[in-house]
């Protein structure tokens, strides 16, 4: 699904999405990211959902958002508490959501002037 008929440079915008992948400013990306308004996509070690640990959220921690959405694959779930400890501790809410879902709202917050992070998770294809 697209989101937006054109890209902007000055923010990193979600444009576009399917099963296989997410674009940012008309750019695919077909594997695990974090996203920020201002920063350029940067891969995401995180190939499933049940791959997911406390380090991976320590990673989104050091870049202090307000809000971490967390794009969880093509259906919603959540994460245990004890892996988002260091969000926790500093009052960074986390909001789980199936990945389409997690885009759109990205792109809202960002558009509010949020300090968000999209946190994706783009499992492989099955084989």
């Amino acid at each position: 699904m697209k989101l937006h008929s054109a890209t902007t440079k000055q923010y990193q915008t979600v444009t576009g999405y399917d099963d296989q992948g997410v674009e940012i400013n008309a750019a695919p990306y077909a594997f695990s990211l974090i996203l920020m308004p201002e920063t350029p996509p940067r891969p995401w070690n995180v190939p499933t959902f049940d791959a997911l640990t406390a380090a991976h959220f320590e990673q989104i921690e050091a870049d202090r958002p307000d809000v971490v959405i967390l794009g969880t694959g093509a259906r919603q779930r959540f994460v245990h508490p004890r892996l988002i400890g260091a969000l926790s501790a500093r009052h960074i809410g986390v909001e789980c959501m199936d990945s389409k879902a997690a885009c759109r709202t990205y792109n809202v917050l960002m558009g509010e002037g949020r300090k968000v992070t999209l946190a994706l998770i783009i499992e492989p294809p099955p084989e």
